[in-house]
């Protein structure tokens, strides 16, 4: 036990020293910690294990990439700013409908890319400067967007850490969805509505009108949204209706969507489109590169096997504390590095639960290392958004929806078995 700890250790230590001294990006910091866990092991420069933990989480990153492409081309084609220009206009009356169908708008990106960051980028983006002119504080909406983000990036259908976490004891990627919806709609309707609601009781919306942006629906019409239509019926139809609907994966999915935005509004460069989408995408394909050799490595010299021990040793009591500590805490190197590093064991940890329900509040918590600092993705890009330079002025308000998060997470876990009998058939 003794000599993985002193692996572990000198890994961690590597990591931090690359990402925080020498500013290396993450997915470079990972590679060089994974290439540390080796030489202290006596295992050398194992190409085999290098090359495989490489290609290890191949289907999030083609998911990604392609997703990223999809949602670079609804923005181009002005779909998402009609959307955005269209809930606010019809709901300005009702704005208890208006918050929740703004924070699923902006869950969306998240929901069908697995990441925060494209959240805050896109629909965060177009929805910030609309938020602020309705009234509510720019600090709020910078929680709003950081907290929406995060239960985006971890609602079905596509949710990263959970593949990782799946993947860590070699289960399928199947009937997530319910548990996913109860992990996370509630919390964004009721978080966004606790942030928000109260600064929505006069809205004048001939004063907000001008300030929505150009009104691409009036120029396109329906044909604006046959993009995002498609995508869902193909995804959807799959397991709706299989004898129609061919098993195309999700990947090509994402690319037919993309190339139906070139006839469906704006005209747009497509290479130009997928390359900016793409240049986004990098820094967290270069993580899931990293986080796949980091784990192989981690499973060749010994700390993987120590790390599922040592979770199956801890009693129960402290096994809820340091789950809704440490993961969070761990996600501020990557939620997705919390995820295969912590979320796998603590899964394993709690085999008598329902795993899948287990995994779902696992993903829940990873998602909230996105919150925390020095790399803070959803947190800092929120504030940016908003033009707030001091991201621990956000990081105040969204304090308490991260620890109503992590105890729901935890709670989620400790019901699991009485979860499972409602969520999953």
């Amino acid at each position: 036990m003794i000599p993985e700890i002193l692996f572990f250790a000198i890994m961690l230590a590597m990591f931090v020293l690359a990402a925080m001294w020498w500013r290396l990006p993450i997915g470079i910091s990972l590679i060089i910690a994974s290439l540390s866990g080796t030489l202290v092991s006596g295992e050398g420069i194992p190409i085999r294990h290098l090359v495989e933990g490489t290609f290890a989480y191949l289907d999030p990153i083609l998911i990604i990439s392609t997703a990223m492409i999809f949602m670079e081309g609804l923005r181009a084609s002005g779909a998402l700013n009609s959307i955005s220009r269209q809930i606010i206009i019809s709901m300005h009356r009702r704005p208890l409908w208006l918050i929740i169908l703004i924070t699923l708008f902006i869950m969306f990106p998240g929901m069908i890319t697995g990441l925060s960051t494209a959240t805050v980028l896109t629909t965060g983006a177009l929805a910030a400067p609309a938020l602020i002119h309705l009234g509510i504080p720019s600090i709020t909406v910078a929680a709003m967007i950081a907290m929406s983000a995060i239960y985006g990036m971890i609602a079905p259908p596509i949710n990263v850490p959970a593949m990782i976490i799946g993947g860590g004891v070699d289960m399928p990627y199947i009937g997530f969805e319910l548990p996913l919806i109860f992990a996370t709609f509630p919390l964004a309707i009721g978080v966004n509505l606790f942030l928000g609601y109260k600064y929505l009781r006069n809205i004048q919306i001939d004063r907000i009108l001008p300030k929505l942006g150009r009104d691409y629906f009036a120029d396109y019409g329906w044909k604006l949204y046959i993009p995002l239509i498609l995508v869902v019926a193909l995804m959807s139809g799959v397991r709706i209706a299989p004898a129609y609907f061919p098993n195309l994966g999700i990947p090509l999915i994402f690319i037919i969507g993309s190339l139906s935005t070139l006839f469906c509004g704006q005209k747009m460069n497509f290479w130009k489109v997928s390359h900016k989408a793409i240049q986004e995408a990098l820094p967290v394909l270069g993580i899931l590169i990293g986080i796949g050799m980091f784990i192989q490595i981690m499973t060749l010299n010994g700390v993987r096997g120590m790390l599922v021990i040592t979770s199956l040793s801890i009693p129960s009591v402290w096994r809820y504390l340091s789950m809704g500590i440490m993961i969070p805490l761990f996600g501020a190197v990557s939620a997705y590095g919390s995820a295969s590093v912590l979320g796998v064991p603590f899964l394993l940890a709690f085999l008598g639960q329902n795993e899948i329900i287990v995994g779902s509040a696992l993903s829940l918590l990873t998602g909230l290392g996105d919150l925390m600092p020095p790399t803070a993705l959803a947190g800092i890009f929120a504030a940016q958004v908003v033009g707030e330079k001091n991201y621990f002025k956000v990081l105040k308000i969204t304090l308490l929806p991260a620890v109503v998060t992590a105890l729901w997470g935890l709670a989620m876990i400790y019901f699991a078995n009485v979860l499972g009998k409602f969520l999953l058939f």
